[in-house]
């Protein structure tokens, strides 16, 4: 399920100094809001990026895109007010509220907050407080446990329509979305956050900046390259149509197996399991167990794809080729790319499927049967 990213970028900034709005000052040779809108327009899931912007910033806002495209909305006097306007333009069930002066933003946040929505109706990254609290008045400086106190973070994801009745509800302004949320009874819960997503507040904060987003791939934090390879191979015999990666085509034969002998999902499963160091099918899926029989394979990948992101795995590229000289799998590819993006949350543009015969040669080519080969490709935070 797509997600729709929204970006406050509306206000002043006079804590950063500097004269220009901190969201339009150059950091590490761009500007800062930029670094935030590339986040979310290289992910695949994010199907609109709304920037809620001071009523004449709207040409400072253009010269950051670089070409992404964006919706432009202008903001409120309040962060409440501008996140109503920006929320009314939002067209995906899924929407995340992020600040521009967090430049660090990492998929693999985004990620832990989307995986969140599937069983709340809101979340936010936060991070424990660490150091000693005190409180000072007029009675002098008052220890203050920190037991249960966590520092919030954006972005803040929702699901859309809950979140709108919430600011429709609204009475006054609210710190941020988990504190209106809340008021308004939703369910929110709190995902990990990352010390690099700090929120760049003041001068002494651009050079941390800086410093972080100057480091090396290979010294970032954010994410690491893994992949995976998967292989099946099921029997064929005589009957009324096949399931390949998670298509059903007609046609006089069957495959053989324990499940629906879907090879191609079953080449994906083993490949992302691969990937993720979890195993393989047969761990998770024993052929002798009997609640299998018959089953739909996308089950098998889409728990694969739900323990590999609990192992901090987002798979962001399916290479498959099935091997067989029947079916005719032309036809039917762009059927199979559409529905294993659908069953791993991938954009098709990242699912490949390719088709090759052994020449008569073998099983194979003798019609005896059909194997798919296939490499997942991931993305580790």
């Amino acid at each position: 399920m797509g997600y729709s990213a929204c970006i406050v970028a509306a206000g002043g900034g006079e804590r950063a100094g500097g004269g220009t709005p901190k969201q339009f000052r150059t950091l590490a040779g761009r500007a800062m809001l930029s670094w935030s809108v590339e986040r979310f327009a290289n992910d695949p899931a994010c199907e609109q990026i709304i920037i809620a912007h001071a009523a004449d910033q709207a040409r400072d806002v253009e010269t950051c895109l670089k070409g992404v495209q964006v919706d432009l909305v202008q903001g409120g006097e309040s962060r409440t007010a501008s996140v109503r306007n920006a929320l009314a333009l939002a067209h995906c069930d899924h929407v995340l509220i992020h600040d521009a002066a967090r430049p660090l933003l990492t998929q693999g946040l985004i990620d832990r907050l989307r995986d969140a929505l599937s069983s709340h109706d809101g979340a936010a990254p936060a991070l424990a407080v660490s150091d000693a609290l005190a409180r000072e008045d007029e009675a002098g400086v008052t220890p203050v446990s920190r037991d249960a106190l966590f520092r919030i973070q954006t972005p803040q994801a929702f699901r859309t329509e809950p979140l709108r009745e919430a600011f429709a509800n609204a009475q006054t302004d609210f710190p941020d979305e988990v504190s209106l949320a809340r008021a308004q009874g939703l369910d929110v819960v709190l995902t990990q956050g990352e010390e690099a997503n700090f929120k760049v507040t003041y001068p002494q904060d651009f050079e941390r900046a800086e410093q972080l987003l100057a480091l090396p791939a290979s010294q970032t934090p954010s994410v690491a390259v893994v992949t995976g390879m998967g292989y099946d191979v099921h029997r064929m015999e005589a009957g009324d149509g096949v399931h390949l990666c998670g298509v059903f085509i007609e046609c006089p034969y069957h495959l053989i197996g324990h499940s629906d002998a879907d090879a191609g999902l079953h080449a994906i499963t083993d490949a992302l399991l691969g990937a993720s160091g979890l195993g393989d099918i047969g761990d998770h899926f024993p052929p002798s167990d009997d609640q299998w029989k018959g089953a739909d394979s996308a089950m098998f990948l889409k728990h694969a794809v739900k323990i590999a992101r609990d192992a901090g795995v987002r798979p962001v590229h399916v290479d498959v080729t099935l091997i067989c000289e029947r079916p005719k799998i032309g036809p039917h590819k762009v059927n199979m790319k559409h529905r294993i993006a659908e069953i791993m949350d991938l954009d098709p543009r990242r699912v490949n499927i390719k088709a090759t015969t052994t020449e008569k040669l073998g099983f194979t080519g003798r019609g005896e049967g059909l194997a798919a080969e296939a490499i997942v490709t991931g993305a580790l935070s």
